[in-house]
């Protein structure tokens, strides 16, 4: 206990941190390998200590020991006993089961004959256990050694895999000293080789798979490259969309030595397999080719799917892009894969669904984070002004949302046609200041509305590839200025110019999909330019509701909201804000 310490512990397992306490920095980092931050508004801090985020601290080496040490130091009062009983008991029980090979065989041990026999009895995890070999060790299914580390997770016995990987064939590879065709020098930022260092030591003997959790913006593609540079393996990198595809091979190819003949890209479009694959989560859901057996002409042959094409590989690395998008087909190719090294990379373990725990059991623990507000403070990230502007609705439109069904309420206000003169305001505002502008929605109805009334190029699902990389490409070279973009837009396009993102609808509640488009904008600027986030929202509607939750994730990340106030019929006063509150 220390009475000037900047912590206070609660019964509820949650930690407020005073951020104006001298030993605001030093206690935030202590805390944050073994807490989760909950919010982070002007003062005071919340952290929470989950089942979680113990057994992430725990798989790094940290003991009970040591985070009581910690809570000690930089509490103001003592740690009420309910945690340190949950810090002990929850600290304690990964490591009691090991996951190791021993020949031929994967076997699961347990510090004490009575937790394998508990073990073995319980439903869900029996189904992956073979016959035992003595009191305390059993024989599993190497086969299904993902199924059941995600089994023993939801029975809150995290198990320490020490079964170590395949070696995958080999990759020469190196970072370039300088862009390729260029004078222009690459040098990994200090957190970017800390990031691919942590991950690769962990990977040396016994560990080697896990998440890297960075703000969008930060570079994690470089972090991937650092990290197969020093692993020097065949690499799977798998991305959300064919957009980022594309972006993982332009950038390999003009970071790395590896040259356009190692690096192939398997997609709906493109099938080749090389040294380096780029694939998308959306290509391992499809079915593949015929199978040997259906090629032989044997009748009712099952097809290969695309998962199985790639499972045939000696891959040493899989590589997770946007980690948390994991879609579900996708989880079972991670359980199916234990034995290739795997790196997830992700801006936010938030999952809508609540599958956090697979993405741990699945991918691996939490190796590195770094907070965003953190990154900004260093130049790395662009300072950031987010805005709601709430507007009204219609007389003839309130009536028809007030009679409309609830599943179409959120339609209506989302699509509120006030929306285009709001956005007509804030464009022509920054188009004087000569800013970059994506203007992102959810509607397709309303994006071709809105860009056909602004004459404005429109990107959208039904865009072909071809003429989307002509627009990204036009708009990275300043032919146009404005760009409008569907849902497509959320995830990984390399628009590092742009700093304006205007949001007219967006995905009901997603903190994650708040967290993405802001971070379109967030590439830091010359001359250290802020990013702009509008949100258009319309007032005393779901859609209001729904901006509440959204905003929720960011005001955790210590980003506070401007609310406009617009009225029909009325101009509203916009001005470059003061970000000095930034440069705290």
């Amino acid at each position: 206990m220390n009475p000037n310490g900047p912590l206070i512990i609660q019964s509820n397992q949650e930690i407020l941190v005073e951020v104006d306490h001298a030993r605001y920095e030093e206690a935030r980092d202590a805390i944050a390998p073994f807490t989760e931050l909950i919010k982070s508004p002007e003062h005071l801090h919340t952290y929470r200590i989950s089942h979680l985020s113990l057994w992430n601290a725990a798989s790094t080496g940290l003991t009970p020991a040591d985070v009581m040490a910690r809570l000690e130091e930089f509490g103001k009062y003592a740690v009420p006993p309910m945690v340190v009983v949950e810090i002990e008991e929850y600290m304690g029980r990964f490591g009691r089961l090991k996951l190791y090979r021993d020949g031929d065989d994967l076997v699961l041990e347990a510090d004490e004959a009575i937790l394998l026999m508990e073990i073995q009895r319980h439903r869900g995890i029996k189904p992956y256990l073979l016959e035992s070999i003595d009191e305390r060790r059993t024989k599993v299914d190497a086969k299904m050694r993902g199924h059941l580390k995600m089994a023993l997770t939801s029975a809150s016995f995290p198990v320490q895999d020490l079964a170590g990987y395949t070696d995958g064939d080999p990759l020469e590879m190196q970072l370039r000293e300088t862009l390729a065709g260029t004078s222009d020098p690459f040098v990994l930022r200090k957190y970017q080789k800390e990031a691919a260092q942590v991950f690769f030591a962990a990977g040396s003997e016994k560990g080697g798979s896990g998440v890297i959790v960075l703000p969008c913006g930060s570079g994690k593609t470089v972090i991937g490259m650092a990290t197969m540079a020093l692993i020097q393996k065949r690499t799977l990198i798998l991305t959300p969309n064919i957009t980022a595809a594309r972006q993982w091979i332009r950038e390999l190819l003009q970071k790395t030595t590896l040259q356009p003949n190692q690096v192939k890209e398997y997609s709906g479009e493109v099938k080749e397999i090389g040294d380096v694959t780029v694939a998308t989560y959306q290509i391992l859901t499809h079915r593949g080719t015929k199978s040997k057996e259906a090629e032989e002409g044997e009748e009712n042959a099952p097809k290969m799917t695309y998962f199985d094409i790639f499972s045939q590989h000696k891959w040493g690395l899989i590589i997770y892009d946007e980690v948390h998008l994991l879609p579900a087909p996708v989880f079972r190719m991670s359980a199916e894969m234990q034995a290739t090294r795997r790196l997830g990379l992700t801006a936010t373990l938030i999952r809508e669904d609540g599958k956090e725990t697979e993405v741990f059991s699945l991918i691996g623990p939490k190796k590195y984070d770094i907070p965003w507000r953190v990154l900004e403070q260093q130049g790395w990230i662009a300072k950031a002004n987010c805005n709601e502007v709430r507007l009204p609705m219609a007389p003839e439109l309130k009536m028809q949302y007030a009679v409309a069904e609830m599943r179409d309420k959120i339609r209506i206000a989302s699509c509120n046609p006030e929306k285009i003169k709001v956005l007509e305001q804030i464009m022509q505002f920054h188009c004087e200041e000569e800013d970059r502008i994506l203007v992102i929605g959810q509607y397709l109805e309303q994006l071709d509305q809105f860009a056909g009334h602004f004459t404005m190029p429109l990107i959208t699902g039904k865009t072909p590839n071809k003429e989307r990389d002509k627009l990204y490409a036009d708009f990275r070279q300043g032919k146009i200025h404005a760009l409008m973009v569907s849902k497509v837009g959320n995830f990984a396009i390399d628009l590092p110019d742009a700093n304006v993102l205007i949001q007219i609808s967006g995905t009901f509640g997603s903190r994650q999909e708040e967290a993405q488009r802001l971070g379109r904008v967030l590439r830091p600027k010359k001359e250290g330019k802020p990013a702009h986030f509008y949100s258009l929202v319309t007032r005393d509607s779901r859609e209001q509701e729904f901006a509440m939750n959204r905003q929720l994730f960011l005001a955790e990340q210590g980003y506070s909201y401007k609310i406009i106030q617009h009225q029909i019929g009325v101009s509203m006063e916009l001005e470059l804000p003061e970000l000095a509150h930034l440069e705290d």
